[in-house]
């Protein structure tokens, strides 16, 4: 009994999805925005998802292998919409809904405690950070325009 199940779980254990590029994105060596670019994938680029990451994902394209963002990718053949699941794979995409037979959800966890212990300062990405920052007037104009106000909000006790 228990070869019967792992036969038919031993195709999802390493499936490619096919996917496509939503739009233009860099091809990265590793998870990460400063990772090194392999290549440049441009608009609806045909890709073979392999492995999630965090926000990331892993897939193989014709320019190469590599990292994209998750949200950049559309799931399914390129220039066609996929179709719900029939069969055995049907029973394990239960979180699948719609016609497309789409996920309609997206995770992405935090930051795990190796992170955070192993954590580095930054000082490019601060300064990246800080070029967000507006002035009190400027932020202060743009909620009345907005017609916002400002409620006190404690620090939740340790």
């Amino acid at each position: 009994m228990r070869l019967v199940i792992l036969a038919l779980l031993f195709p999802l254990l390493g499936h490619a999805e096919p996917a496509s590029v939503i739009r233009a994105t860099e091809l990265k060596s590793e998870p990460a925005t400063d990772a090194s670019t392999v290549a440049q994938l441009p608009e609806n680029t045909a890709v073979e998802a392999l492995q999630r990451q965090g926000g990331w994902t892993r897939v193989k394209a014709a320019a190469g292998e590599g990292w994209v963002k998750m949200l950049t990718l559309r799931y399914g053949s390129a220039g066609s919409a996929k179709k719900g699941d029939t069969g055995i794979a049907q029973i394990f995409n239960v979180a699948r809904t719609g016609s497309s037979g789409t996920q309609v959800t997206t995770g992405v966890r935090g930051l795990d405690e190796e992170k955070l212990a192993n954590a580095q300062p930054n000082p490019d990405e601060l300064e990246k950070l800080n070029k967000f920052a507006v002035e009190r007037p400027a932020a202060a104009s743009f909620a009345a325009k907005g017609k916002l106000s400002s409620h006190q909000v404690d620090y939740p006790k340790p």
